[in-house]
Parts: C-alpha cells; structure tokens; sequence
C-alpha cells in the first residue's frame, strides 16, 4: 500500500501541454523544500523507496522550522534543511550526488540573503561533506559572490568545514547510471532532473533561498547548471520572494527562470502563483523541463512544475509538514 501524504492545498502542476491550478487557496508556510523533478510517477516509485523520500522530506522541514522557531534565521533554516538532504543519498546533492564522464563528482551550490542582496555560490566542490556549507561561508566570509573548483576547496578547508574522501559520495545506482549513459552514447533518461532546494520566511519577515545539486549523468568540459548562477536556480529578495529551481539548467540560465518570478511580482505586481505558473509554463514551451518552489513575503507557498513529478513538501510555523511527490498529490 503506498504511503499516504498529506494532501497539498497547491497546485500549478503542469504537464504536457495541460495546465492544472488549484483552486484552493495557497497555504501559508515558513520553510519549503524540493528534491528535484523529472520522471516522479507511482509506477516509478516503490512503496518502500515512497516512505523513504517523504520521511527525509518530512525530517529535513521539522529541522528547517526548528531554528526559525526559535528565533533564527531564514538564512540558517535553508541551510539546515537543504543540508538534510544532501547527507540522504536519495537526492543528487552531497551524498547522492551524481557521476561525471570522467567517473568524478563535481557538486555546486548556491544561498541568497533577501535581506541584504548578499550571496554566496560555489561549482566543482568534489572533497566537501555539504555543498551548501561552502555557499554559505562565501556569502559569509568572502568579498566574492560566487568561487569555483579548487579554489572553492581551499577557501572551504581555511573555513574549516569537513572535508570527505571521494569515496564518500560514490552509490551503486548513479554509478550505474554512468555506465549506463556511456554504454549508450546518449545522454541518460534523468529520472530526476536533480538538485535539492530550500527556501525560509523567518520571525523577522526575512527571505533566505538555498539549492545545491550534483548536476547531470554524464557531463563533461566542466559543464555547470543553474543552481549557483544567482538569479537563474537561486534568489531572494524581501519584499518579494524567495526561488529554489530544479530542472534542466541550461534552460533556467538562458531565461533566468528564479528573477524572472521576482521581477514578474516587483514590476508587473503579478502574484507569486500567477508569475511562477507562468514562467514554468512558458519554459516547457521552449523545451526546458523542471519546477520552482517558492515563497513570497506573506509566505504564500507555490511548487510549480512542468514533469510528471516533483519532491516537494512544506512547513507552517504550526502544524504538520505536508509533503508530494507526484503530480497528482
């Protein structure tokens, strides 16, 4: 029997060329997260691997309420959720992390401060325990915004954060995913267009959004993603929104897909379900596959996607976490 969900009171999920919205009202929330989108359907999934994914879902939005419960910070409650998520080898971030051609992980990360503008971003991490923890102490520590490959290793070992063995990130499945994509000579079919995500309204009415990822089976020449692109996978600007976006990259970068929502909101006054409905439902028409989660700054939630599937879930600053994995949960 599957694991039953809590029913989501969201919808914009889209698919093919079919658009379905909801028509309760969004709930209000302080924390939601994603676990990225793709081919997410219950013939897919398990019952086994389903109770699995919506436990660390749920477990990753308890930690993430906990600190902005206690006073703390929209900046810290992203972090400490989307660090949940890398440590579960379930998610293509930190320990799920996907393989490169080269049989190599090479993981990117991404944390926007609403309040200040300020952000932090780091691609080609390979040796650090949680991505996310890089992003965060460039947005922290650095004068820079966004470093990369072995200079992000060593600004993130003068900071002091843990550092693994390569050997920490290697799982059975995504390796034979590689081989898998090699044998072909083809890109492999991504059952998860993957990256984790995580964005927060805190007490003080401050925005905070976070993605991290492993990136795409397969890529070469140092291929990066949207997710630390600020702007394209990742912003946050109070007053306005907070955007964690998960999909294929190219697509998110070309269009800007995370400020894009914000200036449709700023500019234009859209809502938030209207500006990010729309923006996903435009991305498919151009051939990008892929969602967003987001917060606006009465923390209305939206989870827009264009897949058959997206991990998702979100969190009041009362009550239960109610988590998604299909389209029609």
């Amino acid at each position: 029997m599957f694991f039953r969900f809590f029913i989501l009171f969201v919808g914009s999920i889209l698919f093919m060329n079919c658009t379905s919205i909801s028509s309760k009202k969004s709930p209000k929330a302080v924390l939601v997260i994603h676990g990225g989108a793709g081919w997410i359907s219950r013939t897919s999934v398990t019952d086994s691997m389903e109770h699995a994914y919506a436990e660390t879902l749920k477990e990753s939005l308890l930690k993430g309420r906990e600190i902005i419960k206690s006073g703390g910070s929209s900046l810290d409650a992203v972090q400490i959720a989307i660090e949940h998520l890398e440590d579960s080898p379930l998610f293509n971030a930190g320990k799920g992390s996907v393989f490169t051609y080269h049989e190599t992980n090479e993981m990117d990360s991404a944390i926007m401060d609403g309040a200040t503008a300020n952000a932090g971003a780091a691609t080609g991490i390979s040796t650090i325990k949680n991505p996310i923890q890089v992003a965060r102490a460039v947005l922290d520590h650095s004068v820079h915004v966004f470093l990369s490959g072995s200079g992000a290793e060593e600004f993130a070992i003068e900071q002091g954060l843990k550092q693994v063995d390569s050997s920490y990130f290697f799982t059975q499945n995504n390796f034979d995913k590689l081989l898998e994509a090699k044998t072909s000579m083809k890109e492999v079919k991504q059952d998860k267009l993957g990256t984790v995500g995580a964005v927060a309204l805190d007490q003080n009415g401050n925005l905070a959004a976070g993605t991290s990822t492993g990136g795409m089976t397969n890529k070469r020449y140092g291929r990066i993603g949207d997710v630390p692109v600020i702007g394209a996978g990742t912003y946050a600007e109070n007053g306005v929104c907070g955007i964690s976006a998960t999909g294929h990259g190219e697509y998110f970068i070309r269009y800007v897909v995370a400020h894009d929502i914000a200036a449709r909101i700023k500019y234009d006054h859209q809502s938030i379900e209207q500006a990010s409905t729309q923006v996903i439902q435009t991305l498919k028409t151009k051939g990008g596959l892929g969602g967003v989660i987001g917060l606006d700054a009465t923390g209305t939630v939206v989870m827009p996607f264009n897949t058959i599937g997206m991990f998702r879930g979100y969190i009041p600053l009362e009550g239960e976490p109610v988590v998604a994995l299909y389209g029609d949960d």
